[in-house]
């Protein structure tokens, strides 16, 4: 008798790090290298690179909260903005919550990096934040074209609201609980454990090059 094996290739896994204004740069950098087609998706509209420059430097990271997947080098693959906003601000939310403020989230994912999950646990991640702070209603706007957006609405459960090729998709969202808070803790944690090994390999490897005698790939 004959028996086939199935073989399951595991993803590797996607560490989703809190940025912060030291970031400012890499996040300039991913922004800028989305081509037109990306840029109308994050955006809206194919914003020159002197826009998105603007949109980079006025980044407040003390009341937004932005999320990055970081590659060996240190080059951001994937985006989260996760943006807090009052809620009589947003026409489309004013019934749908009783708290004080609502989220909405942008995400972007570089090109090379897609189909590996980045979007999606961005979002979770997204979430899971918005719980500890208190907001029950995530909220999306992006072109309805943009299948990416719509599938990770749609796998959330996301409530979507269709209109002259846009949508809107909201998800409400349980309260905090001792669950929420440590898994966001133990996510960051390992996160930056992440990123510091590959900081250090990537110092490790700019100062061998400077050895006398290595040479190196061009």
């Amino acid at each position: 008798m004959t028996t086939t094996a199935e073989t399951t290739i595991e993803r590797p896994a996607v560490r989703i790090k809190e940025l912060s204004e030291r970031d400012r740069r890499r996040l300039l950098m991913h922004f800028l290298s989305l081509d037109d087609s990306d840029r109308l998706l994050r955006f809206g509209s194919v914003l020159p690179d002197e826009l998105i420059t603007r949109y980079v430097q006025k980044l407040d990271f003390a009341r937004d909260v932005l999320f990055g997947v970081y590659d060996d080098n240190l080059r951001l693959l994937g985006v989260g903005h996760l943006a807090f906003a009052p809620r009589e601000a947003n026409p489309v939310l004013r019934g749908a919550t009783l708290k004080a403020r609502v989220a909405e989230l942008g995400v972007s994912v570089l090109a090379t990096a897609r189909g590996k999950g980045v979007g999606s646990r961005l979002f979770e991640r997204a979430a899971v934040r918005c719980r500890n702070e208190d907001v029950d209603t995530l909220y999306m706007h992006c072109l309805s074209s943009n299948k990416t957006m719509m599938h990770i609405a749609r796998k959330a459960g996301m409530e979507i609201h269709r209109d002259a090729g846009e949508a809107d998709a909201y998800l409400k969202l349980p309260p905090a609980d001792p669950v929420s808070v440590l898994q966001e803790a133990v996510q960051e944690q390992f996160a930056s454990f992440d990123y510091g090994m590959k900081a250090n390999a990537k110092a490790a490897m700019k100062w061998w090059r400077r050895l006398p005698g290595v040479k190196t790939e061009k």
